[in-house]
């Protein structure tokens, strides 16, 4: 019986463990942040609650251009109910495969690191709703499909208890 019980413990602990951006080294086509964050983009995405149902779907355009290894993302989002926002991030190489950014409703630095096709992006965003503001943390999986097209999952968490789920997929303009 004791074997039994900690087969199960262990079975339910391994299910736990989350991907590592290491697992996608191998992967093709590579992802130079670089390169693809680099011109004109169109992304369409949706916001999932923590049920799954789709509260807001947005479009946006972002202009993108790196300088000395600083980029600059400027991102105008259109939402399904008429509303907009704007948010501009500078994103800095600070080794190999490892970027810090900012932007004026993140909460200190973003961090993320690339392998293979894949690309893990980490922060806290101040999150306005309505009147309020909340500190959500988000964890961001991009993977490169093609030359112009990379898809991004993120997992909103407060307090570590799941608020959702954002889908978006970016299309990289022809130059």
């Amino acid at each position: 019986m004791k074997i039994f019980i900690l087969a199960t413990i262990l079975a339910i602990l391994s299910g736990c463990s989350s991907a590592s951006i290491r697992d996608y080294q191998k992967e093709e086509p590579k992802l130079k942040l670089e390169e693809f964050f680099n011109g004109t983009l169109d992304a369409y995405g949706i916001f999932q609650d923590r049920s799954g149902l789709v509260v807001k779907r947005f479009h946006v355009l972002m202009k993108a251009s790196w300088t000395n290894g600083i980029g600059t993302l400027d991102e105008e989002f259109t939402y399904s109910d008429g509303s907009k926002s704007h948010r501009i991030w500078t994103l800095k190489k600070t080794e190999d495969n490892k970027y810090t950014g900012t932007a004026e409703d993140v909460i200190g630095e973003a961090f993320g690191e690339s392998s293979g096709n894949a690309f893990q992006w980490k922060y806290t965003l101040d999150l306005r709703v309505g009147e309020s503001t909340y500190h959500v943390h988000l964890d961001d999986w991009m993977y490169l499909m093609s030359d112009r097209v990379l898809l991004n999952r993120s997992k909103m968490t407060k307090f570590g208890v799941s608020l959702g789920e954002i889908t978006l997929s970016f299309y990289k303009r022809s130059p």
